[in-house]
Protein backbone atom coordinates (compact mmCIF):
# COMPACT_ATOMS: atom_id res chain seq x y z
CA UNK A 1 0.00 0.00 0.00
CA UNK A 2 1.07 3.00 -0.97
CA UNK A 3 1.51 5.71 1.97
CA UNK A 4 0.03 9.08 3.07
CA UNK A 5 2.94 11.02 2.50
CA UNK A 6 2.86 14.23 5.22
CA UNK A 7 5.15 17.18 5.49
CA UNK A 8 5.32 19.47 9.08
CA UNK A 9 5.72 22.42 8.56
CA UNK A 10 7.26 24.19 11.61
CA UNK A 11 9.28 22.42 14.28
CA UNK A 12 7.81 23.72 17.55
CA UNK A 13 5.99 22.65 20.22
CA UNK A 14 2.30 22.32 18.66
CA UNK A 15 4.20 20.27 16.10
CA UNK A 16 6.85 17.62 18.03
CA UNK A 17 3.47 17.90 21.00
CA UNK A 18 0.63 16.76 19.22
CA UNK A 19 0.79 16.71 15.39
CA UNK A 20 4.34 14.24 14.78
CA UNK A 21 3.17 11.60 17.31
CA UNK A 22 -0.22 11.58 16.42
CA UNK A 23 0.27 10.62 13.02
CA UNK A 24 2.52 8.54 13.79
CA UNK A 25 0.39 6.64 14.83
CA UNK A 26 -1.40 6.12 11.48
CA UNK A 27 -0.43 2.54 9.49
CA UNK A 28 -1.17 4.42 5.97
CA UNK A 29 0.72 7.56 7.34
CA UNK A 30 3.91 8.30 6.48
CA UNK A 31 5.46 11.50 8.04
CA UNK A 32 8.17 11.89 5.70
CA UNK A 33 9.03 15.71 5.63
CA UNK A 34 10.04 18.41 7.69
CA UNK A 35 10.33 22.25 6.83
CA UNK A 36 11.31 24.89 9.30
CA UNK A 37 12.99 28.48 8.67
CA UNK A 38 15.54 27.42 11.53
CA UNK A 39 17.05 24.59 9.52
CA UNK A 40 18.95 22.97 12.97
CA UNK A 41 15.96 22.81 14.93
CA UNK A 42 14.03 21.00 11.88
CA UNK A 43 17.06 18.42 11.89
CA UNK A 44 17.26 18.03 15.70
CA UNK A 45 12.99 17.27 15.48
CA UNK A 46 13.72 15.24 12.45
CA UNK A 47 16.23 12.91 14.40
CA UNK A 48 14.15 12.59 17.69
CA UNK A 49 11.22 11.17 15.65
CA UNK A 50 12.64 9.70 12.56
CA UNK A 51 11.54 12.10 9.74
CA UNK A 52 13.66 11.35 6.90
CA UNK A 53 13.85 14.11 4.92
CA UNK A 54 14.87 17.87 6.51
CA UNK A 55 13.80 19.94 3.29
CA UNK A 56 15.81 23.34 2.93
CA UNK A 57 12.93 25.20 1.40
CA UNK A 58 8.71 24.80 1.58
CA UNK A 59 8.31 24.21 -2.33
CA UNK A 60 10.88 21.37 -2.13
CA UNK A 61 8.43 19.95 0.52
CA UNK A 62 5.26 20.60 -1.69
CA UNK A 63 6.83 18.65 -4.14
CA UNK A 64 7.79 15.77 -2.62
CA UNK A 65 4.28 15.00 -0.20
CA UNK A 66 0.59 14.55 -0.23
CA UNK A 67 -0.68 16.96 2.41
CA UNK A 68 0.93 19.36 5.01
CA UNK A 69 0.87 19.84 8.57
CA UNK A 70 1.14 24.13 8.81
CA UNK A 71 2.50 24.80 12.70
CA UNK A 72 3.76 28.29 11.69
CA UNK A 73 3.30 31.47 14.02
CA UNK A 74 -0.45 32.45 12.32
CA UNK A 75 1.13 35.55 9.79
CA UNK A 76 2.33 32.46 7.52
CA UNK A 77 -0.99 30.23 7.77
CA UNK A 78 -2.57 31.78 4.39
CA UNK A 79 0.20 32.08 2.57
CA UNK A 80 1.12 28.90 3.43
CA UNK A 81 -2.16 27.13 3.38
CA UNK A 82 -3.01 29.19 -0.52
CA UNK A 83 0.68 27.78 -1.99
CA UNK A 84 0.29 24.26 -0.95
CA UNK A 85 -3.75 24.23 -2.00
CA UNK A 86 -2.25 25.87 -5.56
CA UNK A 87 0.10 22.84 -5.81
CA UNK A 88 -3.45 20.16 -5.22
CA UNK A 89 -1.46 19.17 -1.77
CA UNK A 90 -3.72 18.53 1.32
CA UNK A 91 -3.90 21.01 4.32
CA UNK A 92 -3.96 20.93 7.72
CA UNK A 93 -3.17 24.33 9.07
CA UNK A 94 -3.39 25.06 12.88
CA UNK A 95 -6.15 27.64 14.61
CA UNK A 96 -6.35 30.42 13.60
CA UNK A 97 -7.42 30.06 10.13
CA UNK A 98 -5.28 33.34 9.34
CA UNK A 99 -5.07 36.43 10.74
CA UNK A 100 -7.88 38.26 9.15
CA UNK A 101 -11.41 37.45 7.47
CA UNK A 102 -9.69 38.94 4.00
CA UNK A 103 -7.19 36.21 4.21
CA UNK A 104 -9.82 33.89 4.89
CA UNK A 105 -11.40 34.45 1.89
CA UNK A 106 -8.37 33.84 -0.37
CA UNK A 107 -7.33 30.41 1.27
CA UNK A 108 -11.25 29.54 0.64
CA UNK A 109 -10.91 30.28 -3.23
CA UNK A 110 -7.70 28.56 -3.24
CA UNK A 111 -9.26 25.67 -2.07
CA UNK A 112 -12.73 25.82 -3.71
CA UNK A 113 -9.78 25.61 -7.51
CA UNK A 114 -7.64 22.71 -5.43
CA UNK A 115 -7.79 18.87 -5.17
CA UNK A 116 -6.24 19.21 -2.14
CA UNK A 117 -8.83 19.56 1.13
CA UNK A 118 -8.18 22.10 3.92
CA UNK A 119 -9.06 21.63 7.61
CA UNK A 120 -8.01 24.30 10.01
CA UNK A 121 -7.30 22.48 13.45
CA UNK A 122 -10.17 23.75 16.13
CA UNK A 123 -9.88 20.22 17.59
CA UNK A 124 -12.40 21.15 20.68
CA UNK A 125 -14.68 20.22 18.28
CA UNK A 126 -13.19 16.32 18.85
CA UNK A 127 -13.11 16.22 22.29
CA UNK A 128 -15.67 13.68 24.12
CA UNK A 129 -17.85 16.77 25.72
CA UNK A 130 -18.11 18.35 22.10
CA UNK A 131 -19.57 14.93 20.69
CA UNK A 132 -21.99 14.38 23.71
CA UNK A 133 -23.30 18.21 23.23
CA UNK A 134 -23.14 17.70 19.78
CA UNK A 135 -25.78 14.89 19.71
CA UNK A 136 -28.21 16.37 22.02
CA UNK A 137 -28.46 19.39 20.42
CA UNK A 138 -28.85 18.06 16.63
CA UNK A 139 -31.37 15.45 17.86
CA UNK A 140 -33.53 18.72 19.29
CA UNK A 141 -32.78 18.57 22.70
CA UNK A 142 -32.43 22.07 23.31
CA UNK A 143 -34.92 23.36 20.18
CA UNK A 144 -33.60 26.92 18.81
CA UNK A 145 -30.44 28.11 20.80
CA UNK A 146 -31.24 31.74 22.29
CA UNK A 147 -28.45 32.58 24.15
CA UNK A 148 -24.80 31.51 24.50
CA UNK A 149 -22.17 31.79 26.97
CA UNK A 150 -18.32 31.62 26.42
CA UNK A 151 -15.40 31.41 28.65
CA UNK A 152 -11.98 30.75 27.97
CA UNK A 153 -10.35 31.94 30.86
CA UNK A 154 -6.41 31.29 32.63
CA UNK A 155 -5.41 32.56 35.82
CA UNK A 156 -2.21 33.99 35.39
CA UNK A 157 -0.94 32.30 32.14
CA UNK A 158 0.81 34.05 29.71
CA UNK A 159 2.70 31.78 27.20
CA UNK A 160 6.55 32.82 28.23
CA UNK A 161 7.58 30.97 25.22
CA UNK A 162 7.84 31.11 21.36
CA UNK A 163 6.70 34.23 19.95
CA UNK A 164 2.82 34.25 21.49
CA UNK A 165 3.14 37.83 22.45
CA UNK A 166 4.53 39.11 19.29
CA UNK A 167 1.97 41.01 17.61
CA UNK A 168 3.24 40.87 13.91
CA UNK A 169 3.31 37.39 14.04
CA UNK A 170 0.14 36.09 15.79
CA UNK A 171 -2.01 38.96 15.19
CA UNK A 172 -3.05 39.08 19.00
CA UNK A 173 -2.62 37.23 22.21
CA UNK A 174 -5.05 35.51 24.50
CA UNK A 175 -8.28 35.76 21.86
CA UNK A 176 -6.19 34.76 18.66
CA UNK A 177 -4.84 31.99 20.23
CA UNK A 178 -7.00 30.27 23.50
CA UNK A 179 -10.17 31.90 23.08
CA UNK A 180 -11.18 31.09 19.41
CA UNK A 181 -11.11 27.33 20.76
CA UNK A 182 -14.55 28.03 22.33
CA UNK A 183 -15.37 30.24 19.99
CA UNK A 184 -15.72 28.04 17.26
CA UNK A 185 -17.16 25.48 19.44
CA UNK A 186 -19.68 27.27 20.53
CA UNK A 187 -21.00 28.46 17.09
CA UNK A 188 -20.24 24.87 15.60
CA UNK A 189 -22.69 23.33 18.35
CA UNK A 190 -25.26 26.19 18.49
CA UNK A 191 -25.71 25.05 14.52
CA UNK A 192 -25.23 27.25 11.14
CA UNK A 193 -25.75 30.77 12.84
CA UNK A 194 -23.65 33.69 11.30
CA UNK A 195 -22.08 36.59 13.17
CA UNK A 196 -23.82 40.03 12.36
CA UNK A 197 -22.61 42.15 15.15
CA UNK A 198 -19.70 42.41 17.77
CA UNK A 199 -18.97 44.91 20.42
CA UNK A 200 -15.90 43.82 21.92
CA UNK A 201 -13.38 45.39 24.85
CA UNK A 202 -9.58 44.12 24.75
CA UNK A 203 -7.37 44.68 27.35
CA UNK A 204 -3.41 43.80 28.37
CA UNK A 205 -2.94 46.36 31.66
CA UNK A 206 -2.09 43.26 33.90
CA UNK A 207 0.91 42.43 31.70
CA UNK A 208 2.19 45.29 30.66
CA UNK A 209 1.81 47.67 33.59
CA UNK A 210 2.48 45.41 36.54
CA UNK A 211 5.43 45.65 37.56
CA UNK A 212 5.48 42.41 40.28
CA UNK A 213 4.09 39.92 37.23
CA UNK A 214 3.27 36.55 38.76
CA UNK A 215 2.90 34.19 36.00
CA UNK A 216 2.76 30.23 36.04
CA UNK A 217 3.96 30.16 32.26
CA UNK A 218 7.19 31.00 32.03
CA UNK A 219 8.86 34.78 31.70
CA UNK A 220 7.60 37.55 29.64
CA UNK A 221 8.82 41.24 28.76
CA UNK A 222 6.49 43.34 30.46
CA UNK A 223 7.77 46.42 28.27
CA UNK A 224 7.34 44.73 25.02
CA UNK A 225 4.21 43.31 25.63
CA UNK A 226 2.14 44.11 22.54
CA UNK A 227 -1.14 41.83 22.55
CA UNK A 228 -3.95 41.30 24.26
CA UNK A 229 -4.52 39.26 27.68
CA UNK A 230 -8.28 39.84 28.91
CA UNK A 231 -10.96 40.08 26.04
CA UNK A 232 -14.69 40.80 26.37
CA UNK A 233 -16.82 40.63 23.57
CA UNK A 234 -21.27 40.76 22.85
CA UNK A 235 -21.95 38.61 19.94
CA UNK A 236 -25.18 38.70 18.07
CA UNK A 237 -26.23 36.39 15.20
CA UNK A 238 -28.40 36.24 12.13
CA UNK A 239 -31.00 34.04 13.75
CA UNK A 240 -31.28 36.61 16.90
CA UNK A 241 -28.93 34.32 19.15
CA UNK A 242 -26.91 36.13 21.15
CA UNK A 243 -23.24 35.16 23.24
CA UNK A 244 -21.52 36.55 26.23
CA UNK A 245 -17.71 36.18 25.26
CA UNK A 246 -14.66 36.21 27.81
CA UNK A 247 -11.69 34.76 27.55
CA UNK A 248 -7.70 35.64 29.23
CA UNK A 249 -4.46 34.58 29.61
CA UNK A 250 -3.90 36.20 32.96
CA UNK A 251 -7.61 36.92 34.86
CA UNK A 252 -7.20 37.25 39.12
CA UNK A 253 -9.56 34.57 38.89
CA UNK A 254 -9.81 31.26 41.75
CA UNK A 255 -9.13 28.94 38.85
CA UNK A 256 -8.99 28.38 35.40
CA UNK A 257 -12.30 27.84 33.71
CA UNK A 258 -13.65 26.70 30.48
CA UNK A 259 -17.40 27.14 30.31
CA UNK A 260 -19.76 27.05 27.40
CA UNK A 261 -23.65 26.98 28.07
CA UNK A 262 -26.55 27.43 25.34
CA UNK A 263 -29.91 27.69 26.38
CA UNK A 264 -32.60 27.23 23.99
CA UNK A 265 -36.25 27.08 22.99
CA UNK A 266 -36.74 23.47 24.63
CA UNK A 267 -33.71 23.27 27.08
CA UNK A 268 -30.14 24.16 27.71
CA UNK A 269 -27.13 22.29 28.21
CA UNK A 270 -23.49 22.98 29.73
CA UNK A 271 -21.03 21.39 27.47
CA UNK A 272 -17.92 20.80 29.78
CA UNK A 273 -20.12 19.74 33.04
CA UNK A 274 -21.99 17.64 30.36
CA UNK A 275 -25.35 18.56 32.21
CA UNK A 276 -28.23 19.09 29.80
CA UNK A 277 -31.50 20.72 31.51
CA UNK A 278 -35.27 20.45 30.62
CA UNK A 279 -38.12 21.55 31.75
CA UNK A 280 -41.54 20.19 31.01
CA UNK A 281 -45.13 18.51 32.58
CA UNK A 282 -44.28 20.35 35.95
CA UNK A 283 -41.48 18.80 35.91
CA UNK A 284 -37.60 21.20 36.12
CA UNK A 285 -34.81 18.33 35.03
CA UNK A 286 -30.85 17.81 34.93
CA UNK A 287 -29.02 15.38 33.39
CA UNK A 288 -25.62 14.53 34.12
CA UNK A 289 -23.55 13.00 31.08
CA UNK A 290 -21.70 9.92 33.28
CA UNK A 291 -20.19 8.60 29.64
CA UNK A 292 -19.28 8.95 25.92
CA UNK A 293 -18.34 5.77 24.21
CA UNK A 294 -15.19 6.88 22.79
CA UNK A 295 -11.90 5.21 23.51
CA UNK A 296 -9.47 7.52 21.67
CA UNK A 297 -8.18 10.83 21.99
CA UNK A 298 -9.47 14.65 20.73
CA UNK A 299 -5.72 14.49 18.65
CA UNK A 300 -6.37 11.07 17.09
CA UNK A 301 -10.02 11.77 16.29
CA UNK A 302 -9.07 15.18 14.41
CA UNK A 303 -5.98 13.35 12.72
CA UNK A 304 -8.40 10.48 11.50
CA UNK A 305 -10.80 12.96 10.39
CA UNK A 306 -8.26 14.46 8.40
CA UNK A 307 -6.84 11.26 6.96
CA UNK A 308 -9.83 9.82 5.92
CA UNK A 309 -11.21 12.70 4.17
CA UNK A 310 -7.90 12.47 1.38
CA UNK A 311 -8.18 8.60 1.39
CA UNK A 312 -11.85 7.50 1.89
CA UNK A 313 -13.98 10.62 0.77
CA UNK A 314 -14.74 11.40 4.68
CA UNK A 315 -16.36 14.75 5.35
CA UNK A 316 -14.37 17.46 7.24
CA UNK A 317 -15.58 18.27 10.82
CA UNK A 318 -14.46 21.87 10.62
CA UNK A 319 -15.52 23.42 7.32
CA UNK A 320 -12.81 26.48 6.16
CA UNK A 321 -15.95 28.29 5.68
CA UNK A 322 -17.37 28.05 9.28
CA UNK A 323 -13.31 28.38 10.33
CA UNK A 324 -13.58 32.08 9.09
CA UNK A 325 -16.72 33.13 10.65
CA UNK A 326 -14.32 32.54 13.91
CA UNK A 327 -12.27 34.99 11.91
CA UNK A 328 -14.53 37.47 11.56
CA UNK A 329 -15.59 37.68 15.04
CA UNK A 330 -12.25 38.15 16.08
CA UNK A 331 -11.53 40.80 13.64
CA UNK A 332 -14.53 42.69 14.89
CA UNK A 333 -14.02 42.56 18.33
CA UNK A 334 -10.72 43.77 17.77
CA UNK A 335 -11.84 46.65 15.83
CA UNK A 336 -14.57 47.03 18.52
CA UNK A 337 -12.28 47.87 20.80
CA UNK A 338 -10.09 50.11 19.19
CA UNK A 339 -12.98 52.17 17.70
CA UNK A 340 -15.02 52.22 20.82
CA UNK A 341 -18.16 51.29 18.86
CA UNK A 342 -20.22 47.93 17.88
CA UNK A 343 -18.94 46.74 14.22
CA UNK A 344 -21.60 45.15 11.78
CA UNK A 345 -20.18 42.06 10.22
CA UNK A 346 -21.22 41.42 6.68
CA UNK A 347 -21.96 37.51 5.27
CA UNK A 348 -22.32 36.97 2.04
Amino acid sequence: MELLKIGIVGAGGIATGRHIPTFQQFQEVSVSHIYDIDAEKAKIVATEFGIAHVCDTYEEMLEAVDAVIITTPNKFHAPYTIQALNRDVHVMCEKPMALTSEECDAMIEAEEHSEGVLHIAYHYRFMKEAIAAKQIIDQGGIGEPLVINVKAMRRRKVPGWGVFTNKDLQGGGSLIDYGCHLLDLAMWLAGDIKPIEVNGTTYNRLSKDNHDIVNEWGNFDASTFEVDDHVTAYVKFDNQASMLFETSWAANIEHDEEFISIAGTKGGINVFDMKYNTASEGLMTTTTIDYVQEKNTFEYLQASNFIRTILHDSVLKVKSVEARNVSKIIEAIYLSSAQNKAIKIQNS
